[in-house]
């Protein structure tokens, strides 16, 4: 006979079948240099839009790494730079004056490089932006008539509600302000002074009269039955002894002395016997 067939053995328990892992992807090929600045371009967007002005910065520098040179790019920094006041940064992009001379002459501007900012001024033609520079510079370095003048031909020609006329009259008047103290007080205070009169001071006034009021006197409280002006005062003796009072004085006076004040000692004296002749003596005993 032929053996029987043996039935397949089954798996052990708490052992999973092993799983087949993902097959390996084919590495993505990288994006186009076109393709990275167009999604730069996009993220640089919105972050301006947003007010991020420090990551488009970043943004900017990642799309000048791609393609240096960039002019919307590199205007786009400097536009970013000066937003943020980054002054020194922004001049170190502008190496020359021919890309951007008017963003360089504000530039050297807010460094205080006047004379620089002046000379690339003085090569640009008329508009409005290169006059109010120039006024700020006259006026810092203070030729105050020039910035005057340019000050006036701004306000004629602006519009009366805008907020670029009040600013010009704000300025205007600082501009003024400082012609008047040169041309005026700082050159009268120069001039010697003319002598001057002393000062009449006026008389003080003569002095009041001063009424002394009198204390009022403190009334006595007069006992019952007592009438002021009337009734006999009182003896002001009448504290002390009777001895030693005045009226002591008139009275009976003592043997060999009137009375003694207070105090004082009395020495009384002896009477002595005198013998008489011819006479029985009242001193004598009988024998």
């Amino acid at each position: 006979m032929p053996p029987k067939p043996t039935k397949p053995t089954s798996r052990p328990k708490g052992k999973p079948a092993p799983k087949k892992g993902p097959k390996p992807s084919s590495p993505k090929a990288p994006l186009p240099p076109s393709e990275k600045l167009k999604r730069l371009f996009t993220s640089l967007c919105a972050q301006i839009d947003g007010g991020h002005f420090t990551n488009a910065i970043k943004t900017c520098d990642k799309i000048l790494a791609l393609s240096p040179g960039d002019e919307d790019a590199t205007q786009t920094k400097l536009f970013l730079l000066l937003q943020t006041e980054s002054y020194i940064p922004a001049l170190s992009l502008l190496p020359n004056t021919t890309t951007f001379p008017f963003e360089k002459a504000y530039t050297l501007y807010r460094t205080h490089q006047e004379p620089e900012s002046l000379a690339i001024l003085s090569t640009l033609p008329p508009t409005r932006g290169k006059s109010h520079l120039e006024a700020q510079l006259f006026y810092r370095l203070g030729d105050f008539a020039s910035a005057f003048d340019k000050y006036n031909d701004l306000l004629e020609s602006a519009d009366p509600g805008s907020e670029e006329h009040t600013d010009i009259l704000t300025n205007l008047h600082a501009v003024q302000t400082q012609l008047e103290f040169i041309t005026s007080s700082y050159t009268r205070g120069l001039l010697p002074s003319p002598p001057t009169e002393p000062p009449v001071l006026p008389s003080a006034p003569l002095p009041q009269q001063v009424v002394l009021l009198e204390k009022p006197k403190k009334k006595v409280r007069l006992p019952k039955g007592v009438v002021e002006g009337v009734t006999p005062l009182p003896d002001p003796e009448r504290w002390l002894k009777k001895s030693e009072r005045s009226s002591a004085a008139h009275g009976k006076r003592r043997k060999g002395g009137g009375g003694a004040t207070q105090g004082s000692s009395v020495v009384e004296e002896k009477p002595v016997a005198v013998a008489v002749a011819g006479g029985k003596g009242k001193g004598r005993k009988k024998k």
